[in-house]
């Protein structure tokens, strides 16, 4: 299985006597002047049973003082376990302590894509909720293959996770259904799942769309394209797609729209298809601006103007939904509709987080509203 984190394998040795080769005598010879002499062999860790010898008490008693019921212990035991944990340097193996109360304080983070920029930026606002609250985040890269989702469903129970946060790629299998079985408790980020009893994570899609369209009016623009990643069953791109749809109708004729569904192999298609768009719009008197439909779809926008020799905001005018460092560098600078990523990642860990420490309740909509950042990309004639 291919994970986007690496977790270590760890060996154990059996206790059992190994016969070793009879010794060869060889001269003894000093050591040269100033030559260093060989470093003593590492010092074993301390376990549980040579705190227990020490101490001249069971290891029972060890594991009771451990966990707290020193009032079940005498004063003289309790002493002499304290001291001998203090002289040994002794202790307890984190994982062996979350395996033994059923919690290891894991938390896995499956995205669908790690390459798209939203994903890196929920992945940093899940972390710092993390941290806060004292888990560690482990991540999962689905590379937009429903066979990795699989991987990551079997690593919840194979690897001890307490939950997981997920980024769906096949919403058509039900691969959750035997996590939630085994009371592992899920949240969905961005892609929403129907049947799905689980916490729901999203931006409002249907709100940063609103957005961007008031804006393209505002500044004169009457005839958009959306170019968004291939539809298919993703909620994200089918609630966007829905709300451009409905936003044409109620502003039709004065606007008029299409959609143009972007794939990873159709960097000629797509620039073909623009090209042709812009002068149909032009030969129509009027003026074309894209809408993309996240910031994948934003850069092979980006690339297909930059090759046909055009400038944002001037042969077309360009929004993206996502912010990115990039943005402000394409051309006058991309204006775009920024998700709170940051947020969204906070707010599905700690929704995680609840559900991991017993929160019983009906799952529950997280919807947080998208920010414009205007930049030349959209400017009016007038501008």
């Amino acid at each position: 299985m291919r994970f986007g984190a690496t977790i270590a394998t760890v060996t154990t040795t059996l206790d059992c006597p190994v016969p070793k080769p009879a010794p060869t005598a060889t001269p003894s010879r000093p050591c040269p002047p100033g030559a260093a002499k060989p470093a003593a062999p590492a010092k074993a860790r301390a376990t549980i049973a040579d705190v227990a010898l020490a101490a001249q008490v069971s290891k029972a008693t060890v594991s009771r003082y451990l966990n707290g019921r020193t009032d079940i212990l005498t004063p003289d035991m309790a002493k002499r376990v304290q001291e001998a944990i203090a002289r040994l340097q002794y202790r307890p193996s984190p994982m062996a302590q979350a395996l033994k109360h059923g919690r290891t304080r894991l938390i896995g983070l499956a995205v669908a894509d790690v390459t798209n920029p939203f994903s890196v930026a929920v992945l940093q606002g899940a972390e710092k909720a993390c941290q806060a609250a004292g888990y560690l985040l482990v991540l999962f890269n689905l590379g937009n293959e429903a066979g990795r989702e699989r991987d990551a469903m079997h690593a919840l129970s194979a690897y001890q996770l307490d939950g997981m946060i997920l980024n769906r790629v096949d919403t058509s299998a039900q691969l959750w259904q035997d996590a939630q079985l085994h009371g592992k408790p899920i949240v969905l980020v961005d892609r929403f799942q129907e049947g799905m009893d689980a916490d729901f994570v999203t931006v409002d899609n249907p709100g940063v769309v609103q957005i961007a369209m008031d804006h393209l009016q505002q500044q004169g623009f009457d005839e958009v394209l959306l170019v968004t990643e291939p539809i298919a069953d993703v909620s994200s791109r089918t609630a966007r797609q829905q709300a451009f749809a409905r936003y044409i109708q109620s502003q039709a004729p004065t606007m008029q729209g299409s959609v143009w569904e972007s794939t990873a192999d159709g960097a000629s298609a797509l620039q073909q298809h623009l090209q042709h768009w812009q002068q149909q719009a032009q030969q129509a008197g009027r003026r074309p601006a894209v809408l993309a439909g996240n910031a994948v779809a934003s850069l092979r926008v980006a690339t297909a103007v930059h090759a046909l020799g055009w400038v944002p905001g001037r042969e077309l005018g360009i929004i993206g939904v996502d912010e990115t460092d990039w943005a402000a560098l394409v051309g006058p600078g991309l204006s775009t509709v920024a998700q709170p990523t940051d947020a969204l990642g906070q707010a599905a860990a700690t929704c995680l987080i609840e559900r991991i420490q017993g929160l019983q309740s009906p799952a529950r909509t997280v919807e947080l509203p998208g920010t414009i950042i205007v930049r030349g990309s959209t400017k009016s004639p007038s501008n």
